[in-house]
Protein backbone atom coordinates (compact mmCIF):
# COMPACT_ATOMS: atom_id res chain seq x y z
CA UNK A 1 0.00 0.00 0.00
CA UNK A 2 0.92 3.42 -0.70
CA UNK A 3 0.28 6.30 1.16
CA UNK A 4 0.67 10.08 -0.54
CA UNK A 5 0.11 13.25 1.05
CA UNK A 6 -0.36 16.56 0.00
CA UNK A 7 0.37 18.87 2.19
CA UNK A 8 -0.30 21.72 -0.38
CA UNK A 9 -2.46 24.71 0.61
CA UNK A 10 -3.25 27.16 -2.33
CA UNK A 11 -0.11 29.59 -1.49
CA UNK A 12 2.31 26.17 -0.86
CA UNK A 13 1.31 25.41 -4.88
CA UNK A 14 2.31 28.55 -5.94
CA UNK A 15 5.18 28.54 -3.96
CA UNK A 16 6.00 25.06 -5.31
CA UNK A 17 5.07 26.53 -8.87
CA UNK A 18 8.22 29.05 -8.55
CA UNK A 19 10.22 26.92 -6.41
CA UNK A 20 10.52 23.98 -9.46
CA UNK A 21 12.72 26.75 -11.70
CA UNK A 22 14.83 28.39 -8.46
CA UNK A 23 17.76 26.14 -6.66
CA UNK A 24 17.29 25.43 -2.79
CA UNK A 25 19.20 24.00 -0.25
CA UNK A 26 18.72 20.96 1.75
CA UNK A 27 21.21 19.80 4.82
CA UNK A 28 21.66 16.65 6.42
CA UNK A 29 22.58 16.62 10.35
CA UNK A 30 25.43 13.64 11.63
CA UNK A 31 25.17 12.73 15.10
CA UNK A 32 27.07 10.54 17.47
CA UNK A 33 23.98 9.91 19.61
CA UNK A 34 24.28 8.10 23.07
CA UNK A 35 21.60 6.74 25.60
CA UNK A 36 19.98 10.28 26.94
CA UNK A 37 17.46 11.43 25.05
CA UNK A 38 17.38 14.88 26.79
CA UNK A 39 21.69 15.16 25.61
CA UNK A 40 20.74 14.31 22.03
CA UNK A 41 18.04 16.44 21.80
CA UNK A 42 20.25 19.37 23.01
CA UNK A 43 22.72 17.78 20.60
CA UNK A 44 20.36 17.58 17.45
CA UNK A 45 18.74 21.27 18.73
CA UNK A 46 22.50 22.99 18.15
CA UNK A 47 22.93 21.50 14.69
CA UNK A 48 19.70 22.08 13.67
CA UNK A 49 20.15 25.71 14.30
CA UNK A 50 23.78 25.51 12.32
CA UNK A 51 21.46 24.20 9.48
CA UNK A 52 18.96 26.46 9.77
CA UNK A 53 22.06 29.35 9.27
CA UNK A 54 23.14 27.97 6.03
CA UNK A 55 19.58 29.26 4.41
CA UNK A 56 18.43 25.25 3.97
CA UNK A 57 14.80 24.96 3.51
CA UNK A 58 14.65 21.25 4.34
CA UNK A 59 16.86 19.51 7.19
CA UNK A 60 17.15 16.00 7.87
CA UNK A 61 18.59 14.07 10.89
CA UNK A 62 19.62 10.73 11.16
CA UNK A 63 18.03 7.54 12.31
CA UNK A 64 17.85 6.74 16.36
CA UNK A 65 18.67 10.50 16.58
CA UNK A 66 16.73 10.90 19.78
CA UNK A 67 18.46 7.22 21.68
CA UNK A 68 21.26 4.93 20.70
CA UNK A 69 20.58 3.02 24.06
CA UNK A 70 22.52 1.12 25.88
CA UNK A 71 20.58 -2.03 25.06
CA UNK A 72 18.26 -2.32 22.36
CA UNK A 73 15.66 -2.17 25.01
CA UNK A 74 16.07 1.24 25.80
CA UNK A 75 14.10 2.35 22.72
CA UNK A 76 11.25 0.37 24.21
CA UNK A 77 11.40 2.30 27.76
CA UNK A 78 11.83 5.94 25.84
CA UNK A 79 8.80 5.30 23.20
CA UNK A 80 6.05 7.80 22.58
CA UNK A 81 2.55 7.91 21.72
CA UNK A 82 1.83 8.97 18.64
CA UNK A 83 1.19 12.74 18.47
CA UNK A 84 2.51 13.44 22.23
CA UNK A 85 6.29 13.18 23.60
CA UNK A 86 9.18 14.99 23.99
CA UNK A 87 10.86 14.25 20.47
CA UNK A 88 7.66 15.05 18.89
CA UNK A 89 7.42 17.92 20.69
CA UNK A 90 10.98 19.20 20.04
CA UNK A 91 10.33 18.10 16.27
CA UNK A 92 7.74 20.51 15.68
CA UNK A 93 8.94 23.49 17.61
CA UNK A 94 12.37 23.19 15.81
CA UNK A 95 10.95 23.28 12.41
CA UNK A 96 8.71 26.15 13.56
CA UNK A 97 11.27 28.02 15.36
CA UNK A 98 13.55 27.72 12.27
CA UNK A 99 10.74 28.06 9.57
CA UNK A 100 11.90 25.00 7.95
CA UNK A 101 10.91 21.67 7.03
CA UNK A 102 12.40 19.00 8.98
CA UNK A 103 12.64 14.69 8.27
CA UNK A 104 13.09 13.81 11.87
CA UNK A 105 15.02 10.89 11.29
CA UNK A 106 13.53 8.21 13.20
CA UNK A 107 11.65 8.41 16.61
CA UNK A 108 10.57 5.34 18.81
CA UNK A 109 6.44 5.62 19.25
CA UNK A 110 4.21 3.02 20.69
CA UNK A 111 3.39 -0.70 18.74
CA UNK A 112 0.34 -2.70 19.15
CA UNK A 113 3.28 -5.51 20.00
CA UNK A 114 4.28 -5.79 23.31
CA UNK A 115 7.73 -5.06 24.19
CA UNK A 116 8.22 -3.83 20.27
CA UNK A 117 8.04 0.06 18.71
CA UNK A 118 7.47 1.49 15.35
CA UNK A 119 10.96 3.09 13.98
CA UNK A 120 9.39 6.05 12.69
CA UNK A 121 10.15 8.85 10.14
CA UNK A 122 8.07 12.09 11.29
CA UNK A 123 8.02 14.84 8.51
CA UNK A 124 7.03 18.60 9.86
CA UNK A 125 6.55 21.19 7.84
CA UNK A 126 7.60 25.52 8.56
CA UNK A 127 4.91 25.67 10.67
CA UNK A 128 5.49 22.61 12.93
CA UNK A 129 2.85 20.47 11.60
CA UNK A 130 3.32 16.89 11.29
CA UNK A 131 2.63 15.95 7.54
CA UNK A 132 3.85 12.54 6.84
CA UNK A 133 4.86 9.35 9.22
CA UNK A 134 6.93 6.44 8.06
CA UNK A 135 6.84 3.24 9.74
CA UNK A 136 10.30 1.44 8.79
CA UNK A 137 9.26 -1.58 6.90
CA UNK A 138 12.95 -3.69 6.67
CA UNK A 139 14.37 -4.54 9.74
CA UNK A 140 18.25 -4.89 10.12
CA UNK A 141 19.69 -8.10 10.52
CA UNK A 142 23.28 -8.72 10.64
CA UNK A 143 25.55 -11.58 12.39
CA UNK A 144 29.45 -11.68 11.63
CA UNK A 145 31.72 -12.58 13.97
CA UNK A 146 30.89 -11.09 17.21
CA UNK A 147 29.05 -8.53 15.73
CA UNK A 148 25.11 -9.19 15.92
CA UNK A 149 22.29 -7.41 15.40
CA UNK A 150 18.59 -8.57 15.23
CA UNK A 151 16.04 -5.02 15.18
CA UNK A 152 12.78 -7.58 14.47
CA UNK A 153 13.41 -8.27 18.73
CA UNK A 154 12.62 -4.68 19.76
CA UNK A 155 10.78 -3.16 16.16
CA UNK A 156 7.28 -3.67 14.49
CA UNK A 157 7.67 -2.95 10.92
CA UNK A 158 5.61 -1.09 8.99
CA UNK A 159 4.12 -1.89 5.80
CA UNK A 160 3.44 1.37 3.90
CA UNK A 161 5.19 3.36 1.32
CA UNK A 162 4.96 7.04 2.23
CA UNK A 163 5.66 9.92 -0.11
CA UNK A 164 4.46 13.64 0.44
CA UNK A 165 3.88 16.30 -1.77
CA UNK A 166 5.98 19.80 -0.38
CA UNK A 167 6.39 22.86 -1.84
CA UNK A 168 10.14 21.67 -2.97
CA UNK A 169 8.77 18.69 -4.60
CA UNK A 170 7.74 15.25 -3.88
CA UNK A 171 9.72 13.62 -1.30
CA UNK A 172 10.16 9.79 -0.59
CA UNK A 173 10.63 8.59 2.78
CA UNK A 174 12.89 5.80 3.95
CA UNK A 175 14.76 4.60 6.67
CA UNK A 176 18.32 2.71 6.55
CA UNK A 177 18.19 -1.25 5.74
CA UNK A 178 15.44 0.39 3.20
CA UNK A 179 18.40 0.97 1.34
CA UNK A 180 19.23 -2.13 0.51
CA UNK A 181 16.02 -2.86 -1.39
CA UNK A 182 15.81 -0.69 -4.34
CA UNK A 183 11.55 -1.84 -5.37
CA UNK A 184 10.35 0.29 -2.10
CA UNK A 185 12.16 3.07 -4.30
CA UNK A 186 10.36 2.56 -7.22
CA UNK A 187 7.03 2.01 -5.62
CA UNK A 188 7.34 5.29 -4.69
CA UNK A 189 7.03 6.52 -8.39
CA UNK A 190 9.04 9.59 -9.22
CA UNK A 191 9.69 11.80 -6.71
CA UNK A 192 12.31 14.42 -6.63
CA UNK A 193 13.94 13.89 -3.29
CA UNK A 194 14.43 10.71 -1.76
CA UNK A 195 15.47 10.67 2.40
CA UNK A 196 17.57 7.80 4.03
CA UNK A 197 18.55 8.74 7.79
CA UNK A 198 20.49 5.94 8.46
CA UNK A 199 22.70 4.30 11.54
CA UNK A 200 24.66 1.97 9.43
CA UNK A 201 27.51 -0.06 10.83
CA UNK A 202 31.21 0.33 10.12
CA UNK A 203 31.40 -3.29 8.81
CA UNK A 204 28.38 -2.65 6.19
CA UNK A 205 28.76 0.83 6.09
CA UNK A 206 32.35 0.66 4.62
CA UNK A 207 31.34 -1.80 2.43
CA UNK A 208 28.18 -0.73 0.82
CA UNK A 209 26.66 3.20 2.10
CA UNK A 210 28.20 4.67 -0.85
CA UNK A 211 27.14 2.47 -3.81
CA UNK A 212 23.67 2.21 -2.18
CA UNK A 213 23.22 5.57 -1.88
CA UNK A 214 24.67 6.54 -4.66
CA UNK A 215 22.81 3.63 -6.55
CA UNK A 216 19.67 4.74 -5.43
CA UNK A 217 20.19 8.41 -6.78
CA UNK A 218 21.22 6.68 -10.15
CA UNK A 219 18.04 4.44 -10.82
CA UNK A 220 15.64 7.25 -9.75
CA UNK A 221 17.03 10.27 -11.11
CA UNK A 222 16.04 11.75 -7.42
CA UNK A 223 18.45 13.72 -5.11
CA UNK A 224 19.41 11.36 -2.27
CA UNK A 225 19.38 13.04 1.37
CA UNK A 226 21.21 10.59 3.75
CA UNK A 227 22.10 11.21 7.04
CA UNK A 228 23.62 8.76 9.31
CA UNK A 229 24.90 8.34 12.52
CA UNK A 230 28.71 8.54 12.44
CA UNK A 231 31.22 7.92 15.03
CA UNK A 232 31.78 5.86 18.72
CA UNK A 233 28.99 5.26 20.96
CA UNK A 234 28.66 5.22 24.60
CA UNK A 235 26.74 1.55 23.92
CA UNK A 236 30.07 0.42 22.30
CA UNK A 237 29.10 0.68 18.50
CA UNK A 238 30.63 1.93 15.96
CA UNK A 239 28.75 3.72 13.19
CA UNK A 240 29.75 4.56 9.44
CA UNK A 241 28.72 8.07 8.98
CA UNK A 242 29.52 9.32 5.98
CA UNK A 243 26.47 11.78 5.94
CA UNK A 244 25.74 12.78 2.30
CA UNK A 245 23.35 14.25 -0.34
CA UNK A 246 24.06 13.07 -3.96
CA UNK A 247 22.63 14.35 -7.08
CA UNK A 248 20.82 12.71 -9.82
CA UNK A 249 23.64 11.74 -11.63
CA UNK A 250 25.10 10.02 -9.15
CA UNK A 251 27.68 12.96 -7.34
CA UNK A 252 28.37 13.37 -3.92
CA UNK A 253 27.41 16.81 -3.73
CA UNK A 254 28.74 17.41 -0.28
CA UNK A 255 29.95 14.46 2.81
CA UNK A 256 31.08 14.29 6.40
CA UNK A 257 33.12 11.16 7.22
CA UNK A 258 32.74 11.10 10.60
CA UNK A 259 31.48 13.22 13.78
CA UNK A 260 28.75 15.51 14.85
CA UNK A 261 27.77 18.10 11.62
CA UNK A 262 26.04 19.29 9.24
CA UNK A 263 26.15 19.03 5.24
CA UNK A 264 24.73 21.02 2.70
CA UNK A 265 23.94 21.09 -1.00
CA UNK A 266 21.83 22.89 -3.36
CA UNK A 267 19.35 21.22 -4.92
CA UNK A 268 18.50 22.97 -8.46
CA UNK A 269 15.38 21.41 -10.14
CA UNK A 270 15.78 22.54 -13.30
CA UNK A 271 19.27 20.38 -13.72
CA UNK A 272 16.82 17.45 -12.13
CA UNK A 273 14.53 17.84 -15.17
CA UNK A 274 16.99 17.90 -17.77
CA UNK A 275 18.52 15.12 -16.51
CA UNK A 276 14.98 13.02 -16.82
CA UNK A 277 15.06 14.10 -20.27
CA UNK A 278 17.81 13.31 -21.01
CA UNK A 279 18.09 9.69 -20.06
CA UNK A 280 13.98 9.11 -19.55
CA UNK A 281 14.86 5.82 -17.88
CA UNK A 282 11.49 6.87 -15.19
CA UNK A 283 9.61 6.35 -18.86
CA UNK A 284 10.79 3.02 -19.62
CA UNK A 285 10.35 1.18 -16.81
CA UNK A 286 8.35 -2.09 -17.18
CA UNK A 287 6.27 -4.64 -15.38
CA UNK A 288 7.81 -7.80 -15.69
CA UNK A 289 6.49 -11.17 -14.55
CA UNK A 290 9.95 -13.21 -15.45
Amino acid sequence: MIITRNSTTPQALRETMSTTQSMFRVAAIQMASGPHVAANLQEAGRLLELAAATGARIIALPEYFAIMGMQDTDKVAAREKDGDGPIQAFLAAQAQRHRVWIVGGSVPLESGAPGKVRNACLVYDQEGRRVARYDKIHLFGFELGNERYTEERTIEPGAQVVTLDSPYGKLGISICYDLRFPELYRAMGEVDLIFVPSAFTETTGKAHWDTLVRARAIENLAYVVAPAQGGYHVNGRETHGHTMIVDPWGVVLDRLARGSGVVVAGVNPTYQAKVRRSLPALAHKTVRHW
